[in-house]
C-alpha cells in the first residue's frame, strides 16, 4: 500500500519502498500488465521483428506504470501509438546493452585471469617460502578466489545497474535509443549501490515464482531419460510454465524500473512529480 498527499511532492524512496510501490502498482493493474507481458512473450518467439515487439511492449509497461505514478494515466492504445515509431530503437537498446555487457564480461575474465595467475604465483612463492604449510596456503588461495569472484560480480553488476533502465527513458521521453542509454547512465550515477539493493530485493521477491516455473521443472527434467515420452511431456510442460512465469514476472520488473526511474529523476533533478492520491 502506498499513499501520497497530492499537495506534497514525493520524497525519495528507500530501497524497500521502490519494490513495495512496484508491487502495489502491478497488483492494481495485474490484468492489463499481464496480458501485455503474455503478448510480448509470444512475440519473442518470432526472430528480429518479434524481439523488437517484445522490448517495445516491455517498455510500454514501464510507460504505463510511470504515467500512473505521475497521475497522468494513459490507455494501452495511446501508449502503443506513441511508441510505435520507436519500435526498432527498443531492439537497438537491447542489442547495444547486451554487447556492452558481453564485452565487459570478457574483459573482466581476461584481466581477472591474468591478475589471478600473477598474484597467485607471487603469493605461492612467498607463502611457500615463509610458511611452507600446504593447508594454510590452500586456505589463503581459497580466500583469494572467493574475493576475486565477489569483486567480479560487483563490477559486472555495477555496469548492469548503470544500464538497468536503459529502455525506460525511450518509452517516456522524446529521445532516441542512443540518448536513452546515455540517460540511464547519467541518472544512475552515484546510485549504483541503491540500485543493486533494489535488484537484490526484487530478485528475492521473484525467487518463489522462478523456482516453481523454471528451476523445479529443469531439475526434474534432468532426472528423466532423454527422448522418452515422459521426458517430452515434462519438457512441454516446462516450456509452458516458463512462458507463463516469464509473462507474470516481466511486468513486475518493468514496474520496478518505472518506479526506480521516477525515484532517480526525483533525486537527481528534483522533479516535482506526485504519486496519485490513492492506493495504487
Amino acid at each position: 500500500m502506498y499513499h501520497q498527499n497530492p499537495q506534497n511532492p514525493i520524497r525519495p524512496l528507500s530501497i524497500g519502498n521502490v519494490v513495495s510501490t512496484a508491487i502495489a502498482l502491478y497488483r492494481s493493474h495485474l490484468k492489463t500488465y499481464f496480458q501485455l507481458a503474455l503478448l510480448a512473450s509470444v512475440w519473442f518467439i518470432v526472430p528480429i521483428y518479434g524481439w523488437a515487439k517484445y522490448f517495445a511492449i516491455s517498455g510500454m509497461i514501464s510507460r504505463l506504470a510511470f504515467k500512473e505514478l505521475i497521475n497522468q494515466p494513459e490507455s494501452v492504445s495511446n501508449a502503443s501509438e506513441s511508441l510505435k515509431p520507436r519500435l526498432w530503437s527498443f531492439l537497438r537498446i537491447a542489442l547495444e546493452v547486451s554487447i556492452f555487457l558481453f564485452l565487459i564480461y570478457l574483459g573482466l575474465v581476461f584481466v581477472g585471469s591474468i591478475a589471478a595467475m600473477m598474484i597467485g604465483g607471487i603469493l605461492g612463492l612467498i607463502l611457500g617460502a615463509v610458511f611452507n604449510n600446504p593447508v594454510l596456503t590452500g586456505v589463503l588461495f581459497g580466500i583469494l578466489i572467493i574475493t576475486a569472484i565477489i569483486g567480479f560480480i560487483f563490477v559486472l553488476t555495477w555496469f548492469i545497474s548503470r544500464w538497468l533502465i536503459a529502455e525506460v527513458p525511450l518509452s517516456i521521453e522524446e529521445i532516441n535509443g542512443k540518448q536513452s542509454i546515455q540517460r540511464s547512465w547519467d541518472l544512475t550515477k552515484a546510485s549504483v549501490i541503491r540500485i543493486q539493493g533494489v535488484v537484490m530485493i526484487a530478485f528475492l521477491v521473484t525467487l518463489p515464482m522462478l523456482i516453481l516455473t523454471v528451476y523445479a521443472p529443469s531439475i526434474f527434467l534432468v532426472t528423466l531419460e532423454a527422448g522418452s515420452s515422459l521426458y517430452w511431456l515434462v519438457y512441454l510442460i516446462s516450456i509452458g510454465l516458463s512462458l507463463v512465469g516469464g509473462a507474470f514476472l516481466l511486468p513486475f520488473w518493468q514496474t520496478t524500473k518505472a518506479v526506480l526511474y521516477y525515484d532517480l529523476r526525483s533525486r537527481r533533478e528534483g522533479l516535482d512529480l506526485q504519486l496519485r492520491d490513492r492506493t495504487i
